[in-house]
């Protein structure tokens, strides 16, 4: 059949997951409420670091980065599915799919090089701690971050222009809450092995090997923490990259239960809720991770807390 008989589709119907369409309103205001404390949470740990000079470390400076992730996938995925959930399933435009599911590749695609940079700078920080400061020095923090959002960049650009050639022809519904890579290419009517392939390759450099830069950090890093002598230097090693690696062990967890693991061992449903996981919760749950049993942020947040009320109580004084 000529491409010139085929029926373009212009929007997809998201089937969400039905079983939250059954309680509509608890479902909404679950989910806003989550997102409120996501937007909230990440934008407090980036207002905190920003004011208080006792977080102006690498450590700190690449938290508000992945908190920049969390916002931004937080913002592509749960409006939708928001929107989904209350009319039974949802209408999106293809190009609004293509772009939810650009925005969401490329968030992701951060988040992986990120966690990476900073298993690294843990690394330095308990493996090598005299040359820390001189390696981890402001402009190659800034540097980078500049190459890991510039890196994402290229992925989303990489894949952005072959996308927008392929025609999609239906059918013109994803059992899904968003858009994601596998749902999207069985739409389109078009030889998408080419294309395939190539984000299998890409997804090598992007996001296996950053997995295996903070497996190898995580060795040394325990290897070195083993052998100190005393309990307390290794109890206070291990609370400087603990959090890191409960964010990882989500992450890449629930990554490698969605992408890796056959279709057949994951139902749809579960597949569904490990997608929810990774998109919606752990956006939420990461700044308190990070700022669990962390007395800078505790210390940084009580400050920004009493500098509030007493501009609140002078403003009144005032009036």
């Amino acid at each position: 059949m000529g491409q010139e008989n085929i029926t373009v589709i212009t929007e997809v119907l998201l089937l969400g997951i039905p079983s939250f369409h059954q309680h509509k309103f608890l479902t909404i205001s679950l989910f806003l409420v989550v997102y409120w404390v996501t937007i909230c949470g990440n934008l407090l740990i980036i207002s905190l670091v920003a004011q208080s000079k006792n977080l102006h470390s690498p450590m700190y400076f690449f938290i508000t980065q992945l908190s920049v992730c969390d916002i931004l996938v937080a913002t592509d995925i749960v409006p939708k599915m928001l929107y989904v959930v209350l009319n039974d399933g949802g209408l999106i435009s293809l190009l609004g799919c293509i772009t939810q599911y650009l925005i969401f590749c490329t968030s992701g695609t951060s988040e992986c090089l990120l966690l990476a940079v900073m298993s690294y700078d843990r690394y330095l920080a308990i493996c090598n701690p005299l040359r820390y400061s001189a390696i981890m020095s402001h402009m190659f923090c800034f540097k980078l971050v500049l190459m890991c959002w510039v890196l994402s960049f290229l992925l989303l650009l990489t894949q952005a222009i072959p996308i927008f050639k392929l025609w999609f022809c239906g059918p013109h519904v994803i059992d899904h809450f968003f858009c994601d890579f596998i749902p999207l290419m069985e739409l389109s009517c078009s030889d998408t092995y080419v294309f395939e392939m190539e984000i299998k390759l890409l997804s090598i450099p992007l996001v296996i090997t950053p997995f295996i830069i903070i497996t190898v950090s995580y060795v040394y890093i325990i290897s070195t923490i083993l052998r100190m002598p005393s309990l307390t230097g290794i109890h206070k090693a291990f609370s400087t990259c603990s959090s890191h690696l409960v964010v990882v062990s989500i992450y890449y967890g629930t990554l490698i239960s969605i992408y890796a693991v056959p279709k057949k061992a994951n139902s749809q449903s579960l597949s569904k809720l490990l997608s929810l996981l990774y998109t919606v919760v752990t956006p939420m749950i990461n700044p308190f991770i990070y700022s669990f049993r962390n007395k800078d942020i505790h210390k940084a947040c009580d400050k920004f807390i009493n500098r509030k009320n007493g501009f609140i109580i002078l403003t009144h004084l005032t009036v």
